[in-house]
């Protein structure tokens, strides 16, 4: 990492948050994330469950087609990732949620 960056190295990520809180100020509130090790990245990450990843995946217009899906914590938390292109700016749109597994009926149950 460069340590003379300065903040003028993250106008792209900063001016597209500026402009998405002015355009989608209605959606749900995002957990925000913006690094200096990847300067032109914007990452929002919803952890209260589809609705709020599917309500900015539809506004930014990322294709259903498009989103990856994996599992972690030994299968316990579904992933959904998408990535967008806003105000010169990558997007990563992160929906974390419970994975419910239907158990097992016990042998002799009704």
């Amino acid at each position: 990492m460069n340590t003379n960056q300065t903040l003028d190295g993250l106008a792209a990520p900063l001016r597209a948050l500026r402009l998405l809180a002015a355009d989608f100020g209605y959606l749900p509130v995002p957990t925000v994330s913006i690094s200096p090790i990847y300067p032109d990245r914007l990452e929002l990450s919803f952890h209260s469950g589809l609705p709020d990843f599917e309500a900015w995946r539809e506004a930014l217009e990322a294709a259903p087609g498009a989103v990856d899906y994996h599992v972690q914590r030994n299968g316990g938390t579904g992933v959904l990732r998408a990535v967008a292109a806003y105000a010169g700016a990558e997007l990563e749109l992160y929906g974390y949620f419970d994975v419910v597994t239907a158990m097992p009926a016990e042998a002799g149950a009704a």
